[in-house]
Order: structure tokens, then sequence, then C-alpha cells
């Protein structure tokens, strides 16, 4: 079976093989006692016949007569459902010569005798009376000792209704037994399932909290079977921490080792004048700007791939309000953090958190007149923040052009062009998405969404 639930398939296996065995169990359980219960009727049958046998005898004048035999009330009750019957063999067959006074006018339909009897012990028939009832019976043929005396066949019947009576009440009693064994089997099934598949359920909950950050690694007791895989998993999780710190360290390097010759070339080129320190200058700032928008999407993509990242998001805000209002000083901005803002957690790098916001407040402040309100909400599994200002705004048609790469919509504002740009490229890296709204502040709103852990 392909997908779907464990516990369903475990479950609905289990309790169809329950299922099959009760009804396995009923059916032979039922087989037996029907076979109990017949072999019963066919040994009081067989008692009967030896009465009868022991009571026939042969008159003179030819005539069949039965003496007294054991009492049994239902013989002489019309159609009781016990009989017997005797029939004269030979050339002048004659059918119910003598019979019990239970079978009233009726006269029992046997094969013909030339079937073969057993010399001794008795044959058992499956016979039907004038009603249509099944039979049961048992006949023998006897040899009277009278010269004259012709062979009798001697039948005791009863209706097969005498057993079907207590089956069909051992059956109710056996569905009604059996029927409460296979709850209590089901009840055990699923109180059997819950325990076993209770360390699969704590596994997930350790699982979410390694991805939401709350965790490193794989903690808890676990059964024996599991704890192969929970070793695994924690190697795999340690080893992915590595590589990332590894990668973040690589990053670190490489930003070291080619801003060193980028601040020798620009301080060789601050020292000269002319086309072509100009020239350097320029190339200079371009490559460092390259180097940070390359170096940012390889930080974001390995902390994407990494677990267990988990970053606060109040505190880096109020902190980078305090540098915005304090690189701003000299125009009295006030930057604002929302009273209600959602104390949550950023599911991903704290540097990076600081690039995407400290890029969107930067610019806030670029443009507003006196004042800047960031706020953070939790939108399901993601947080989204808001820039507003109270700035002129953009028109609807340049909010989308303003994301990219080197574009300035004010070139008399200070900055690179690059800021927007490497926010966007950040937060998609996440799975994150920005996008520019008018501010109910009068200027231009940036909504940051990245993942909530």
């Amino acid at each position: 079976m392909k997908g779907g639930s464990l516990r369903l398939r475990l479950l609905a296996g289990t309790l169809a093989w329950v299922v099959v065995a009760i009804a396995l169990a009923a059916w032979g359980l039922r087989s037996l006692f029907q076979e109990h219960i017949t072999q019963q009727l066919q040994a009081q049958l067989v008692m009967q016949l030896d009465h009868l046998s022991a009571a026939v005898d042969w008159e003179p004048g030819g005539k069949v007569s039965v003496g007294p035999m054991a009492a049994d009330a239902r013989l002489d009750q019309p159609l009781s459902g016990l009989y017997w019957q005797v029939d004269e063999l030979g050339a002048a067959a004659r059918a119910g010569v003598a019979r019990s006074r239970s079978l009233w006018d009726q006269v029992l339909q046997l094969p013909p005798a030339s079937a073969g009897y057993p010399a001794q012990g008795y044959r058992v028939l499956r016979l039907h009376d004038a009603q249509g009832h099944a039979l049961l019976a048992v006949a023998r043929v006897v040899e009277l000792p009278e010269d004259e005396a012709p062979s009798l066949r001697l039948v005791v019947a009863a209706d097969t209704a005498l057993v079907a009576e207590p089956i069909q009440r051992f059956t109710r009693l056996l569905l009604m037994a059996l029927g409460l064994l296979a709850a209590g089997l089901a009840l055990a099934v699923v109180l059997q399932l819950q325990l076993a598949l209770r360390p699969l359920a704590l596994l997930r909950r350790r699982l979410a909290a390694v991805r939401g950050g709350k965790a490193t690694r794989l903690e808890g007791n676990f059964p024996q079977e599991l704890q192969p895989l929970v070793g695994e998993f924690n190697h795999v999780l340690a080893e992915n921490a590595a590589m990332v710190e590894q990668a973040r360290a690589q990053a670190g390097n490489l930003a070291h080792a080619v801003h060193t010759p980028l601040t020798v070339l620009a301080n060789a080129a601050a020292q000269e004048q002319g086309a072509l320190a100009q020239l350097v200058r320029e190339q200079v700032d371009s490559a460092r700007r390259q180097v940070d928008y390359h170096l940012a999407r390889a930080r974001a993509a390995a902390a994407v791939r990494a677990t267990g990242l988990a970053t606060p998001v109040l505190a880096p805000l109020q902190a980078l309000l305090r540098t915005m209002a304090r690189l701003h000083a000299a125009r009295a901005l006030a930057f604002e953090l929302a009273p209600d803002a959602a104390d949550a957690a950023f599911r991903g790098e704290e540097q990076d958190l600081y690039e995407l916001l400290g890029n969107l407040i930067d610019n806030a402040g670029k443009w507003a007149r006196a004042r800047v309100r960031v706020d953070v909400r939790r939108d399901g599994d993601r947080l989204c923040f808001t820039v507003d200002d109270d700035g002129p705004g953009i028109a609807p048609a340049e909010r989308e052009r303003m994301f990219e790469r080197g574009v300035q919509l004010d070139e008399r504002r200070p900055g690179s062009g690059l800021g927007l740009d490497i926010v966007r490229t950040l937060a998609e890296t996440y799975g994150g998405s920005i996008e520019a709204l008018e501010s109910p502040l009068g200027g231009l709103r940036m909504r940051l969404c990245l993942p909530a852990a």
C-alpha cells in the first residue's frame, strides 16, 4: 500500500483478521455442536430401535405384533416428530404393517431393502414425512425365529426440527458471546495501536521542535526499534549544522579576503585625481556592492537548508530603530515600533534579519518627513513586517521597478540602488515575499513576509 495512514492500515488489517478468526470460530463451533446434537439424537434413535427389536413378534396367522416398549410419550402423540414403523420384506412386501401412534395415518416411505443393511448394527437414513419434514432415521433388518415369519425392517425416525431448535438457541448464545469477544479484541487492538504508535507521535513532536528552531537535536526516551532512526537523524542534523557553519565561515573569509584589496585600491584611488582614479573608485564601489549582494544570497541559501534556526524579532527591531534614530538625528525623525507588535521568532539567521529590516527602515528614513513606524504580525506560519513612512510616497506604476537592481527613483537621495534588490533576493530565498503598498501615514508601506519559527 502506498500512502495512507499507518494506524489505519494496521487497524484495518488486525480487525479484518479478528473478524475472519471469529467467523471461522463461529462456524467451527456451530458445526461441532450440530454434529454433537445429531449424534445424541442418533444415539436415542438407536436405543429406541433396540427396544423395538426386542418388542417385535410374529403371531400365528401371519400378523406382526409389537409388545410394550420403554415409555416415551412422544411415540403416542400424533405427529410429535418421533416415530417407529415395521415393514415386511420379501415377495409380499408391505410397508407399515405396524407403526407408532405418533405416525397417525402416515406411512414412512423408505428406499428398497435391496440397498443393503449390515448384519449387525443399523443403517442411518435421511427421509421425509408426508408433510415434507426432514427426518433422521435408523433402520435394521431382523429375522424372526418362526419358520413362516418374513424378514422385517424396523425403522425409528425423528424430525430434524428436534435438532434445529437447540442448534438455533446455541447459535444465538454463541453469536452473543463471540460478539462480545470481538468487541473486546477490537478495543484491545485499538489500545495496543495507541501504545505502539505513541513513540511515533513523540518523534513527530520532536521533529517539529527541531524544524521550528526550539531544539537542535532529537531528545526523548524512544523504544529500542526507533533508537537507530533517532541516532541517524541526529547525526544528519549535526552534519548539516557543521556544513552551514563551515559555509558561513567560508563566506566571512571570502568577504574579508576580497574587501581588503578593494579597500587598498579605494584608498589609493582616493589620493589621486583624474579620470583613472575616478574609474577605479567607481569600479571598487561596484565590486563591493556585488560582493555584499552575492555573499548575502549564499548565506541565506545556507540558512534555509539549516534546521533549528529561530531569531526573536523584537530585540533586533528595537536595536535597528535606535540605530536609525541616531543615523537620521539631523532630521529629528521619529522611529516607532507599534505597541502591539508580535513577540515572535524568524526562522533564519539574525544577520539576514538585520540586513532585511535595516535596508527597509533606512530607505523609509531617507524619504520620511517626520515619522517612520514599524510593526510585525503573525500570519499563519509567516511573519509579516510593515515599515510605514509619511513621505511623498511612490506612484503605483513605479513600485515594481524600484526593486530592480541599480534603480534609484530619485538620484538626489543617497544610495547605491542595491538595497531593495538584496531585500527581495533574501526574502525569496527564505520563501518569503516583499511588496510596496500605500501607507496609512500618507507615504509608502513596505510589507515583508518571512517564515516564522
